[in-house]
């Protein structure tokens, strides 16, 4: 039986607006995770620890969801 992925996948775009959330906000890393949509505040930590997309700047974000 096949794994079931849940939720939202954590993607550059997503990536991009979770760096440009930390460095704009005072937003802790629950309420950035609920303003992308759809991730855990793990994958925020992961994004800022660069454990996850480490050459994605937040200068990538375009402002799009």
């Amino acid at each position: 039986m096949a794994r079931r992925r849940l939720g939202v996948a954590l993607t550059r775009q997503r990536a991009a607006h979770i760096k440009h959330l930390l460095e704009t906000t005072n937003l802790n890393h629950a309420q950035i995770a609920a303003e992308v949509g759809g991730i855990n505040q793990g994958r925020v930590s992961e994004v800022k620890n660069g454990k996850r997309f480490p050459d994605v700047s937040a200068s990538e974000y375009g402002g799009g969801s």
